[in-house]
């Protein structure tokens, strides 16, 4: 059992002091990474937060999962690790890094393979 909890059902107006301190009088908080938008600037409504004793993860989930922040309830359970994604080393499309479906890639002369045949499904169709 790790000590990182998901917390989820943010309302975007959330900022990691405001998530800190609903947690806070639960458990002793070490990090709180509040997950916030590029485009906008604001939360893109999930939150983790560390928690220093693992023991304490348990009692925490049973009291913040539904508990009211800004009239959402939020959804708090253990973090999961995310599972490494493989086929993407960077790049992509035969432009150097991996690549998708088509193996690994890496440099440019690894492209895709060339679609055969005619781009017009149906032949009498017109343009």
């Amino acid at each position: 059992m790790g000590n990182r909890l998901f917390v989820g059902n943010l309302p975007f107006s959330a900022t990691e002091e405001s998530v800190r301190g609903a947690f806070e009088g639960k458990a002793t908080v070490e990090e709180v990474h509040v997950a916030m938008d590029r485009a906008t600037g604001r939360s893109r409504g999930f939150a983790f937060v560390t928690i220093s004793a693992p023991e304490d993860i348990a009692g925490v989930i049973r009291t913040m999962d539904g508990a009211m922040l800004d009239g959402r309830p939020l959804r708090v359970n253990e973090a999961q690790e995310r599972p490494p994604r493989p086929g993407f080393g960077g790049g992509g499309g035969g432009f150097g890094g991996g690549g998708f479906a088509h193996g690994p890639g890496g440099g440019f002369g690894d492209k895709p393979p060339k679609r055969k045949g005619s781009r017009r499904r149906n032949p009498r169709s017109r343009w």
